[in-house]
């Protein structure tokens, strides 16, 4: 369901089928991107953890599947003040999309 800003909100569903948290945004990658940076990191993009993240589109019957990893990195030298020296960075993979039957 579309906001009227554009955002859709998607649902961080368990594996029980509990919805934990909900994260906006404008396509189901940059929602999952949101909840990938809360996962735990890893010291480097290839010693990170991957797990899967599934994201319900809020309205809809569909069910959005990533692989989603982070990591610690040094911030860049232009960062602003507020930011820390070592800030977590994040990815995702789109694995594909299930249909909830309820």
């Amino acid at each position: 369901m579309v906001r009227e800003d554009g955002k859709r909100n998607f649902a961080l569903r368990e594996g029980s089928g509990d919805e934990s948290s909900v994260f906006s945004g404008n396509t189901p990658r940059q929602a999952a991107l949101k909840a990938a940076r809360r996962l735990e990191p890893g010291s480097s993009e290839s010693s990170a953890d991957r797990v899967e993240l599934k994201l319900r589109e809020k309205g809809t019957d569909k069910v959005h599947i990533y692989e989603g990893w982070a990591w610690e990195e040094t911030a860049p030298d232009d960062k602003p003040d507020w930011m820390p020296q070592e800030i977590t960075e994040a990815n995702v993979s789109k694995q594909g999309i299930e249909h909830i039957e309820e």
